[in-house]
């Protein structure tokens, strides 16, 4: 007898993504921020953030750097293709390193192993490039904290961090050596 709770697997597609998907991005951010920021941080703070990390020219500005890199990752169901999540990292952030800037899903997504497809060609991508550890901020009241250990980061520091507009980022610093 089948187990009706053994979820579907999903069929998925990662592609780099380039400066014709800066709205598609924008989109996928604010969409992921305002379900998954909702709880942490008010709504104002959740805009300001928006604008200054996701605003067109910030955006335009990753994709004229040359070790700045995004990833789009989307599912199939029953009406298509539909891109769900994607990943920002950046080679040479410091000595060796690269930062993993921004990895976020739409809600219904999160917890179905679609992360660790996102890791995976980053990590694969940071040993081309010669780097020997990638680090990471994560909220402190951010499940996604745990996810990442589970993908083999480790806490190295805590900062809070002044980010304009009167508002602070209380976040663990992390990072995953080669």
């Amino acid at each position: 007898m089948a187990n009706d709770a053994t979820p579907t697997p999903l069929h998925t597609h990662i592609r780099h993504a380039d400066s014709m998907d800066v709205i598609k991005i924008q989109q996928l951010a604010r969409l992921s921020w305002e379900q998954n920021y909702a709880e942490m941080l008010p709504p104002e703070q959740i805009a300001y953030m928006l604008e200054n990390m996701y605003g067109e020219r910030t955006l335009r500005e990753h994709f004229a750097n040359p070790n700045y890199h995004y990833l789009l990752l989307s599912v199939k169901d029953a009406r298509g293709w539909e891109t769900i999540g994607f990943i920002g990292f950046e080679h040479g952030y410091e000595l060796k390193t690269t930062k993993l800037h921004r990895l976020y899903f739409l809600k219904e997504y999160t917890g179905k192993g679609l992360g660790a497809k996102l890791i995976a060609p980053m990590l694969e991508a940071v040993k081309h490039a010669g780097d020997e550890r990638v680090i990471l901020q994560v909220n402190k009241r951010n499940a996604a904290a745990r996810f990442y250990e589970r993908m083999g980061f480790a806490v190295y520091d805590a900062a809070v961090l002044d980010i304009g507009g009167g508002y602070v980022m209380d976040d663990y610093l992390m990072e995953y050596k080669m």
